[in-house]
């Protein structure tokens, strides 16, 4: 298994380094050959109005929507990855999404950077143990669709959800050293 980090901004060399723990095959994806090189994608944390325009512009939006269209293709993104997956976004200027997500996600939510806060988040497919997370210039589930389980919950709203064979995070957790979400998202068939 090769899994794929988008590798156009962002946290990607942590969310590698989260995979090189796991023992697990990564590949930076930056064009449509790399896309084609690899097993699931991990859409990072960073700025989702860049993520989103450079997808649309490269292709890669249209391409990544094909794979998931023809099945078997896990896709995990954390912060500005679950906004980019999401079908309905709120907020100042709206990115390009590859809607795959039945979602609505209020970006920056929880504030502007200098907001952002570190909190422990308890999952039951993890283990009872907490896992520490970050929101940074986090955004907020504000509504999922019944198909859409929520796997973990901040302040009663859903920070952590699964649709298929598809995860998003509304927070990080590739900056701390625990590598359980990202097995689980190994796990994912």
């Amino acid at each position: 298994m090769t899994v794929g980090v988008l590798a156009l901004q962002g946290d990607v060399a942590e969310h590698l380094l989260m995979l090189q723990k796991l023992r697990t095959k990564a590949k930076e994806v930056r064009t449509i050959d790399d896309l084609a090189q690899v097993d699931r994608l991990i859409i990072p944390g960073g700025e989702s109005t860049v993520i989103g325009m450079y997808l649309e512009e490269s292709g890669l939006m249209t391409a990544i929507q094909k794979r998931v269209k023809r099945g078997n293709f896990p896709i995990f993104g954390t912060c500005a990855g679950i906004i980019v997956l999401a079908k309905k976004i709120r907020g100042k200027h709206i990115p390009p999404s590859l809607k795959l997500l039945d979602i609505t996600v209020e970006r920056n939510a929880y504030g502007t950077q200098i907001d952002s806060f570190d909190v422990p988040v308890k999952s039951a497919v993890l283990g009872k143990k907490a896992f520490l997370t970050s929101f940074i210039r986090a955004p907020k589930i504000t509504k999922a669709a019944r198909r859409v389980t929520v796997l973990a919950t901040h302040d009663g709203k859903p920070a952590l959800v699964q649709q298929g064979n598809i995860l998003g995070a509304t927070f990080h957790t590739e900056v701390y050293d625990d590598t359980r979400l990202h097995a689980y998202f190994l796990s994912l068939s």
